[in-house]
């Protein structure tokens, strides 16, 4: 490289660097030109911003101005009305003070004259006084010139004249009171006979219960005859032990495709055939097997007799009863008594009571928890001895029954007397649900007999023409001759053949003897 060359390099570097930088200036001249302008431009546009705000400040501040204006007017609007509303109500209560004290003026105004008139009959009930204390005395002055009188004409003392006449007076009193006591006694009697009528009509009217008569038998249906050979067995082992173990008796005889089952015991019948139906459905039948399903059905049976007792203790509306009252009161239902199941029975007895005391005023709740515990002894009557009156009386001894329900349970059969509205009430619904006409099975030559019997008492009788035993027995009626009795003859006949009735026969409830008397007169316009 040459000396020129080398020189001029250095000279190149320098003016390259020169116009590098004034290149560099220009540029960044440029950039600070934007960033100028850039800066300039948002500084408008806060100066924009600053004048809306400042704009919307003012608007705000006289919005705020013009609010504060009119909430001041609000207000005092309002405080303008309720001050006239104060002003006119003070006005009005102002107005009725002023009425009210003039209305306490005129009052004064009255008090005063009556306050005069009513001294003035002070004093003129003072003068009367005076005037009568001189008329007693002038009264007592001739009572005792007229005893003197007396005296010296009859000959009798003030004592004895006095005497005679308090006496007189006592006799004519007597016979008044005793007028006016039969006669308020027989407007009672009428009275309350009225008002039993209407009791018994309203608890009978309003409570109609089911009645199906249980029988002593039960009859179970075979698919066909070769199962009665089953049930016998070998050397008849399966009938015997059936019988041993149920307790009843298996009767099978030549009626096709059935077998009777017999027991006074309801539940045993019962537990029998479902046994003996479960068997039959099973095919296996042994005396092992027998014993099993006894036991498993009786089990069952004692868990339904339960739910049963409770259902019914529920639907009387019954609380707080023993679980062995319950059990009991479901065991009912595998009891009859005359045909007549115990636990309807006593469901109607509880119904009929608590309808009777209600309408009497007695409690009618307890009325019906004594009316389903009465006969709560015949569960036990098959188990224990004893009348199911004194076992139905100890057992709810036992569990704190209330009094109440001892009394009903003694009376219903006449051990005692009903203390109580309550216990009455179970009483007279013992006798409607028993004794009605239906209610209880009865052999039919038995009433036969009875209703034979209480005519042939009364047609004995001369002065009987005819009678009539009617109303299944429960009245007769007995027409007598008119020419051989008289009235009063024939009250008497009613009472002897009552009296021979309740002494020769024996019957429920009661017997009501009717004696018919007629005379006619018939005459002929011709």
């Amino acid at each position: 490289m040459s000396v020129g060359e080398i020189i001029s390099l250095p000279i190149v570097l320098i003016l390259g660097l020169i116009i590098g930088y004034c290149i560099a200036k220009k540029i960044n001249d440029a950039h600070f030109k934007i960033h100028e302008e850039q800066a300039k431009a948002k500084a408008k546009a806060i100066e924009y911003e600053a004048e809306k705000i400042l704009q919307n400040a003012d608007k705000v501040l006289e919005n705020a101005k013009t609010s504060e204006t009119k909430i001041e007017l609000r207000y005092k609007k309002t405080y303008e009305e309720l001050s006239n509303n104060l002003q006119k109500d003070f006005n009005f209560k102002l107005l009725e003070l002023e009425k009210k004290e003039h209305n306490l003026c005129v009052m004064q105004e009255s008090f005063n004259k009556e306050k005069q008139v009513v001294e003035q009959l002070q004093i003129q009930i003072a003068d009367e006084k005076q005037e009568n204390l001189k008329l007693k005395e002038y009264y007592d002055l001739k009572t005792k010139e007229l005893l003197k009188t007396i005296e010296n004409v009859s000959g009798l003392t003030q004592e004895e004249a006095k005497e005679l006449v308090l006496n007189n007076v006592k006799e004519q009193s007597r016979a008044e009171i005793a007028h006016i006591v039969r006669k308020y006694e027989e407007e009672a009697k009428s009275q309350a006979k009225a008002k039993a009528g209407y009791i018994l009509a309203q608890a009978t009217t309003r409570y109609a219960g089911e009645y199906v008569s249980e029988r002593l038998i039960s009859v179970i249906n075979l698919k066909s005859d070769d199962l009665k050979g089953r049930i016998i067995g070998k050397e008849g082992r399966n009938i015997k032990t059936l019988e041993m173990v149920l307790g009843v008796d298996v009767i099978i005889d030549d009626t096709p495709n059935a077998i009777i089952i017999s027991s006074f015991n309801v539940l045993r019948r019962a537990i029998a055939k479902k046994v003996i139906e479960l068997l039959i459905e099973d095919g296996r039948i042994q005396p092992a097997r027998i014993e099993e399903l006894h036991e498993r059905v009786s089990n069952e049976f004692e868990e339904e007799m339960f739910n049963s007792g409770q259902e019914v203790v529920m639907d009387l509306g019954l609380t707080k009863m023993a679980p062995e009252l319950i059990r009991l009161i479901g065991r009912l239902k595998y009891r009859a008594s005359y045909g007549q199941n115990a636990l309807t029975h006593s469901l109607e007895v509880a119904h009929l009571a608590g309808i009777i005391a209600d309408e009497c005023g007695g409690n009618a709740r307890l009325a019906r928890r004594a009316g389903i515990l009465h006969d709560i002894g015949k569960a036990l009557t098959h188990d224990y001895e004893g009348s199911h009156v004194d076992l139905g009386a100890m057992i709810c001894k036992r569990h704190k029954e209330h009094a109440v329900v001892l009394n009903a349970i003694y009376a219903h059969h006449g051990h005692e007397e009903a203390t109580s509205i309550e216990a009455a009430a179970v009483c007279t619904a013992d006798v409607l649900s028993a004794a009605r006409p239906g209610a209880r099975r009865e052999v039919l030559e038995a009433f036969l007999k009875r209703v034979s019997d209480l005519e042939e008492i009364a047609k004995k009788r001369t002065q009987v023409k005819k009678a009539y035993a009617i109303n299944a027995g429960r009245e007769i009626r007995i027409i007598v001759n008119a020419k051989l009795i008289n009235d009063d003859e024939s009250i008497l006949l009613a009472k002897e053949i009552a009296q021979e009735i309740e002494s020769n026969m024996q019957f429920p409830g009661e017997v009501k003897v009717n004696v018919i008397r007629e005379t006619r007169a018939v005459e002929i316009a011709k």
